[in-house]
């Protein structure tokens, strides 16, 4: 690799807002209870124990996948400097113990040996989910839920303790865990193969290729290898139009990562090429502002981000592995692009997932304004991104200073000090807000030359005080004596930022998202998924109007003008104050907002009538966990999930979704179709009455389209009804997809519900 990153014991990040965050999440490992992380564990070797598992995610199919993620965290956070003596010492003996207590687990088994399981066990023995996968049997409440996913968290986070803290065990548990992967997936056929790797299996890849690197051993390169999806590369590698459409982007991500991670440790280019080109894709086609992409954890077509704002964008999981991907390119290849990128997500996903006051994370963060963040609760939930939101705040240090040849890469800026050799050098400064900062290096024995990246944000130059600086590959280059400190500015500044597909315009300041605090009126949550927690409703618009949109656009720092630590937006037709992103958690916000322009009749501004239309619920069809939900309750006969996502029914069969809908208003069912499927018939009924019965022909559009029906007051008046699920209530409706009694229906691939003013 071209650079090093320094090792996480080696810097401490002594910037606030970095160490309340560190401070949080320490606190939560902490009053986590080993014994009961270990529950299932113990359970399904056989082994008494006194310890309850979990509630939440815990308790179901995918239980066993917060260990993984606890193990890494807990590794990070026991090297990390800027935790406390005591708590280092406590976290790193817990680290050992719950390693030893794997490694016991390990050596009762229930399944073939090696085998290690923490999860709700199902019918037909302990390897039974993996089995159920094999055979193509994927129900999440009974038959199997990602399992390899869950297996990608357990041996990720033992590889992780093993090269944290140098704990032999671990890597000798991670071993056996390998063989038993080595021998399950070497007896896979063709077809075997191909439906395992049909569900999400995290970054099974990844984790093997890591595996290998630490012990050397060619049979888990090969097996990971088993898991490298050569079609998908293939896609990649085209670059074609709308290569992600549809895939579950947190199942995506990962499955680059292991591509890159291939190249890593084999040197095999067309995997760097496979990571470049999807970096490309998602930087350029599907990102918002904050770096974050998704809604209901799918990628859509290309650059159509602004139809796809909604309360449920930008998944932290997602946000966590492109981190991960950025980070990885950098080293390999030095562009300074992929350290933007990496702080953009820092800055503007990752910091803003936690609440500062209590250290939980969030699922999702709407990029529809009006919404608010929603997060997770400390011993209920467990969700995905409870467990990547542990790892998240326990490598802080991670990304900020490289090393390549003896200098010193600052890619990060962020208050921190670290050591490199005899040599200790600290970084003094508070980005986003203010433009000045100061580098000191102490303890050399001789000069040392730093490269500072000049951010993408910056307004200009940097300017050094007292020191020549020249410009080599984005980074302005210096030399600093022992002893020496250097002052210099970056200049900062108030942009736009729109999206490809609409006139939605967000608002940064620096490198920092800035979003509007739109109150706390009716701030009601909801559940979506499988106990995933989510903003019930919108409160507000998302337009703004200006006598002269194209002087907001021109000079965007006449309109938003800075007051103190927030901005007040003016020229506006109302007030609305601004503040960083990252540190807002408990009010309504606003990142994206509509410029439109008045209109003069006879010298008086105007508003012209606008219709809005506003998502209360979607499902994501053929993806089990927002089909298997409280609320929707997927109901099906002779049914099946189609390419990609989506899901359609075979000759004669039925599918069917509780959905919610709005009595007050006039509510639309709006289709995701696609093309591939003209010549198909699909019905639609609700209520006994048929609402779309047609044979599909699209002739207007490529690939996917949609499809609006309209659900008639009287249908709704007459067949809603209220629903309790999983802590909520709702009023819904029951819609039902078919196709003919003697061919198989469209596929149906998201199911969504708008309501009109």
């Amino acid at each position: 690799m071209k650079f090093r990153f320094e090792p996480l014991g080696g810097v401490l990040v002594t910037d606030e807002t970095c160490k309340n965050a560190l401070e949080r999440e320490v606190r939560y490992l902490c009053s986590l209870d080993e014994g009961r992380l270990l529950a299932g564990f113990y359970e399904n070797a056989g082994l008494e124990t006194p310890f309850v598992r979990y509630g939440g995610w815990e308790s179901k199919l995918i239980g066993g996948h917060t260990l993984g993620h606890y193990l890494t965290a807990v590794a990070q956070a026991s090297v990390d400097p800027g935790v406390s003596e005591e708590d280092r010492a406590f976290l790193s003996a817990r680290v050992r113990r719950m390693t030893d207590a794997l490694a016991l687990c390990q050596a009762h088994s229930k399944g073939k040996e090696g085998f290690l399981w923490g999860a709700v066990m199902v019918g037909g023995g302990a390897e039974a989910q993996f089995d159920n996968v094999e055979r193509g049997k994927t129900n999440i409440t009974r038959e199997a839920w990602v399992p390899w996913y869950t297996m990608h968290k357990l041996l990720a986070g033992l590889c992780d303790v093993y090269r944290l803290t140098g704990y032999a065990p671990a890597l000798e548990v991670a071993e056996k865990l390998g063989d038993w992967v080595v021998r399950r997936t070497s007896g896979w056929d063709t077809w075997t193969r191909k439906r395992v790797l049909s569900v999400e299996y995290g970054g099974m890849n990844d984790c093997l290729y890591t595996l290998f690197s630490l012990t050397g051993k060619g049979e888990y390169a090969r097996a990971a290898h088993i898991f490298d999806e050569e079609p998908l590369f293939d896609r990649i590698l085209s670059e074609g139009k709308d290569v992600l459409d549809d895939l579950h982007a947190n199942t995506t991500v990962p499955k680059v990562l292991g591509a890159l991670n291939r190249y890593i440790v084999l040197g095999e280019e067309r995997y760097l090429r496979v990571a470049e080109a999807f970096f490309r894709m998602v930087a350029e086609r599907h990102s918002y502002v904050t770096g974050g992409v998704s809604e209901w954890e799918r990628f859509g077509r290309d650059a159509v981000l602004d139809a796809r704002r909604t309360n449920c964008n930008c998944e932290t999981c997602i946000s966590y592995n492109l981190m991960k991907l950025s980070r990885l390119l950098f080293l390999v290849t030095g562009e300074r692009k992929y350290a933007d990128e990496c702080d953009l997500l820092f800055t503007n996903s990752i910091l803003p997932s936690q609440d500062p006051t209590t250290g939980m994370t969030t699922y999702f963060q709407p990029m529809a304004s009006g919404f608010f963040k929603v997060f997770s609760t400390p011993y209920q939930h467990f969700w995905c991104c409870t467990g990547s939101g542990m790892e998240n705040f326990t490598k802080l240090g991670d990304g900020i200073f490289f090393v390549k040849d003896g200098e010193i890469y600052i890619e990060r800026y962020l208050s921190s000090r670290a050591k490199y050799g005899a040599a200790e050098f600290g970084l003094s400064c508070d980005f986003p807000l203010e433009d000045s900062a100061v580098l000191r290096l102490s303890g050399a024995e001789q000069p040392i030359i730093f490269h500072l990246r000049i951010p993408d944000w910056a307004e200009g130059d940097i300017g050094f005080e007292g020191v020549r600086a020249e410009e080599k590959d984005g980074h302005a280059v210096i030399t600093l004596s022992p002893g020496q400190e250097v002052r210099f500015k970056i200049p900062l500044g108030v942009s736009l930022k729109g999206l490809p597909d609409g006139n939605a315009l967000a608002f940064r300041y620096g490198g920092a998202v800035l979003s509007a605090d739109l109150g706390t009126e009716d701030m009601r949550e909801t559940v979506t998924g499988v106990d995933v927690s989510i903003p019930a409703r919108a409160v507000g618009s998302e337009e703004l109007w200006f006598d002269d949109v194209a002087r907001v656009l021109a000079s965007p720092s006449d309109f938003l003008v800075r007051d103190g630590d927030t901005f007040v937006l003016t020229g506006a037709d109302r007030p609305l104050r601004f503040g960083l992103h990252y540190k807002r958690y408990r009010e309504r916000y606003g990142i994206y907002f509509r410029f439109f322009e008045y209109l003069r009749e006879n010298g008086v501004r105007k508003k012209p009538e606008r219709a809005r239309r506003e998502a209360v619920d979607a499902v994501q069809a053929g993806y089990g966990q927002y089909e298997n939900d409280g609320l929707h309750e997927l109901a099906e006969q002779n049914s099946a999930t189609g390419k990609g996502s989506g899901r359609y029914a075979r000759a004669g069969g039925w599918f069917r979704y509780d959905l919610r809908v709005d009595p007050a208003r006039e509510n639309v069912l709006v289709l995701t179709l696609s093309r591939e499927d003209n010549g198909r018939p699909l019905t639609v009924t609700a209520g006994g009455e048929e609402l779309f019965s047609e044979t599909l022909r699209n002739t207007m559009d490529e690939g996917k389209y949609l499809r609006e029906i309209s659900l008639p007051a009287d249908l709704i008046s007459g067949h809603s009804r209220k629903k309790s699920f999983d802590g909520g209530e709702a009023d819904v409706l029951t819609v039902t997809f078919g196709g003919s009694h003697s061919r198989r229906s469209a596929c149906v691939f998201e199911v969504r519900i708008e309501t009109k003013e």
